[in-house]
């Protein structure tokens, strides 16, 4: 018998929601909502909830949690739409909060000041999203639902972000100190990283494909991709050094095209190497796993090969190959800040400078735009896996 997943009942009483709106209220009273530092360097003064926002502005994100926390606890008709409703005007309203907080405590005259954010802050938003992600699950809400509010949202920061109420928040003045830099990290790091999956997702297709024909292929090349996957990163990047400098060398050509021992060469390389056990993997197991009786009844309706696989087997595995895709999309993203470390580039720049310069914002700017790729091509590919899984009324 097919095994069925459970969705979460709407009515159902909510567990979640509850313990993250209370651990959202302890956090965000009990650790800094910004500092104020009087240049780049000093440390400067953390500030709490009241002495950052004042009592009016403590008391209403006081009373938007609370609420969170008794719409999901009481039996209220239509709760989770109205939640959803509380907890985005929330998220959307953020950075406000920081004007807030900059009109209150930065100090005159001072032209170096800048405010900073708080572990508050930062807890605050990392939790209400996780309540956004928990109400849409129990909301069963479609796949235009979660785009249009993480617009809304979006939309709602850039407008608060380039007005001059956050001129002093020091990773703003980190990005508008080099945004040249920042426009090309951002380019040079989607080429290597997409580039990257793109070149995987083909060669892993075709060792799919010869993994099924010739099953003495399976274990030398599952054990191929599996050892190329357990050699730490940096040690496949200083690997491809010393031959592809000797490359380099032997052949004008390659150093015309860019080709040396560090530099995106090698960043190329070793992603693609790290990118080919999940895809492999889940596309070997996803063209295998399809029931017998499925292609024998397409055999028996005349169907050749060819059009057993690709209008049968190719449909069904889809889901299972892009799931692959995701998870290889994810490492990839992640893995390309740490080849900066030789040289190509990307967000991982402004990570390391920042770590040399012990500027915490510096590291920011370079690792908030990662997770926020790495999150946003989590969520078009669950989507797109989602919407080519087959549904009993579609079979």
């Amino acid at each position: 018998m097919p095994v069925t997943r459970s969705l979460p009942d709407p009515r159902a009483p909510n567990r979640v929601v509850p313990v993250l709106a209370g651990l959202a209220l302890v956090l965000v009273w009990s650790l800094d909502f910004g500092r104020i530092q009087p240049n780049r360097i000093v440390p400067g003064t953390g500030h709490g909830l009241v002495s950052a926002l004042g009592w009016g502005g403590a008391a209403l994100i006081s009373l938007a949690l609370g609420g969170s926390l008794l719409l999901s606890i009481l039996p209220v008709r239509r709760r989770y739409p109205c939640l959803l409703v509380l907890i985005t005007v929330l998220l959307a309203a953020l950075p406000q909060l920081l004007v807030v907080f900059a009109a209150r405590q930065l100090p005159e005259g001072a032209p170096y000041a800048r405010t900073v954010i708080g572990a508050g802050f930062w807890c605050l938003l990392f939790l209400l999203s996780l309540m956004v992600v928990e109400v849409l699950g129990r909301l069963r809400a479609r796949y235009g639902v979660p785009l249009l509010l993480l617009a809304l949202i979006a939309a709602s920061w850039l407008v608060l972000l380039r007005g001059d109420g956050l001129d002093s928040l020091s990773l703003l003045r980190e990005y508008q100190a080099q945004p040249g830099k920042f426009e090309q990290a951002l380019w040079t790091h989607l080429a290597l990283a997409f580039g990257a999956v793109a070149i995987s997702a083909v060669l892993a297709f075709a060792l799919a494909l010869r993994m099924i024909r010739s099953a003495g292929w399976q274990r030398p090349i599952l054990g191929a991709v599996s050892f190329l996957q357990t050699i730490p990163s940096l040690a496949v990047f200083g690997l491809l050094i010393a031959p592809l400098g000797a490359l380099a060398s032997a052949f004008p050509v390659l150093q015309a095209l860019g080709v040396r021992g560090i530099g995106w060469a090698p960043a190329l390389l070793a992603l693609v190497a790290y990118s080919l056990l999940p895809m492999v993997r889940n596309t070997f197991v996803a063209l295998t796993d399809i029931p017998e009786h499925l292609t024998d009844a397409a055999r028996g309706m005349g169907m050749t090969e060819r059009q057993v696989f690709f209008q049968l087997k190719l449909p069904l595995a889809m889901p299972v190959i892009i799931e692959g895709l995701r998870i290889t999309t994810i490492q990839a993203i992640g893995l390309t800040a740490v080849a900066a470390l030789i040289g190509a580039g990307g967000f991982g720049d402004f990570i390391f400078q920042g770590l040399g310069q012990a500027a915490m914002d510096l590291v920011l700017l370079g690792a908030l735009p990662t997770i926020a790729l790495a999150l946003l091509a989590d969520a078009l590919l669950t989507m797109l896996a989602a919407s080519l899984r087959p549904t009993p009324a579609r079979a």
